[in-house]
């Protein structure tokens, strides 16, 4: 199957930094012209000037105004990846009201509404991707939020498969990834990332280009839709 994106235009929002912009790479390494999508507009000024004829438009998914005003500056769009999350990893009883709306909305209300209006401007042939994640699939105390809305982003794929068809919908669902979020761990990283590979069936942690080259092979793999693509070495099956 060809991974050659040349000629086409893919939007990846949340896609100026960390493994946002490392899809944005791979896509733009692929052929396509990257238009990255963020709320910080001087991040996804800069994330596109990284990359050779990438675009930016702000985008703020959790204001549907922001999308589609976004949607519109990016003019023709081939495929729309989707990374945005707003992590609220706290014990149920802890639960802030507003912060765990925001999460949904990030994770799920927000790309909901992308592709809402997503659906006007997408060629028939076109794609969305969206994010998953493990934690939907190995639940763990603290983490209920971020298990619940991924496990949600998995429905929202084969739901949104049928409605939007031929457009297709799929989902990537990464495990631990070194993509540069967990940096702010210091010291502790290390010792987190090799925990993580001990916890999975191919014994190491995941890299960036582990996703990137996923998220390529899905915006070309135009018999696949409804899918949700686990890319974590097995660990749900540890």
């Amino acid at each position: 199957m060809s991974t050659d994106l040349t000629g086409q235009r893919v939007l990846v929002i949340g896609g100026s930094r960390d493994l946002g912009l490392a899809v944005a790479r791979a896509a733009a390494s692929a052929g396509a012209v990257v238009i990255i999508g963020a709320r910080d507009e001087q991040k996804a000024s800069d994330a596109a000037a990284s990359i050779q004829n990438a675009e930016w438009v702000r985008m703020d998914i959790t204001d549907e105004a922001s999308v589609e005003a976004g949607l519109a500056g990016a003019g023709k769009i081939d495929h729309i990846v989707i990374l945005t999350a707003a992590h609220h990893n706290v014990p149920v009883d802890r639960l802030d009201h507003d912060r765990t709306v925001t999460a949904f909305e990030a994770k799920v209300i927000g790309p909901l509404m992308v592709a809402k209006h997503a659906a006007a401007v997408l060629a028939p042939t076109g794609s969305i991707v969206l994010f998953s994640g493990v934690a939907a699939w190995n639940p763990q105390k603290g983490f209920s939020v971020m298990g619940i809305t991924n496990g949600a982003v998995s429905f929202a794929a084969s739901h949104l498969a049928k409605e939007l068809a031929p457009i297709r919908v799929n989902a990537i669902s990464p495990g631990i990834i070194d993509s540069g979020s967990w940096d702010g761990m210091g010291a502790n990283k290390q010792k987190f990332l090799q925990e993580a590979a001990g916890g999975n069936l191919v014994g190491r942690w995941g890299a960036s280009s582990d996703i990137a080259d996923a998220v390529v092979w899905l915006l070309s793999a135009t018999f696949v839709s409804g899918e949700t693509i686990h890319v974590e070495g097995g660990a749900r099956h540890y």
